[in-house]
């Protein structure tokens, strides 16, 4: 499994979102929509428009889970999941 990050600069929210993968040591990939059209694209599709969005991403890139803006919960739980 992992964990991609699309955000935008200067954005609040993805910043915290950064930082609580970083505490739990999560490895994670991290796209700036607003240089890659076609990962803005991606998450228009999925539904969401604003950033952050989170994607959890199978073994073979079918995306498992995604949700949109700062969520430790939800961090906590994928965080945990990819480690094991």
């Amino acid at each position: 499994m992992s964990i991609t990050v699309y955000s935008k600069p200067r954005c609040p929210q993805c910043d915290a979102t950064y930082r609580k993968l970083n505490a739990l040591g999560a490895s994670y990939e991290s796209i700036d929509v607003t240089q890659d059209a076609e990962s803005l694209n991606l998450i228009k599709g999925l539904g969401y428009s604003q950033a952050p969005v989170v994607t959890v991403r199978s073994g073979y890139g079918a995306i498992l889970e995604s949700w949109g803006g700062f969520r430790p919960d939800r961090i906590q739980e994928v965080a945990a999941l990819v480690a094991a």
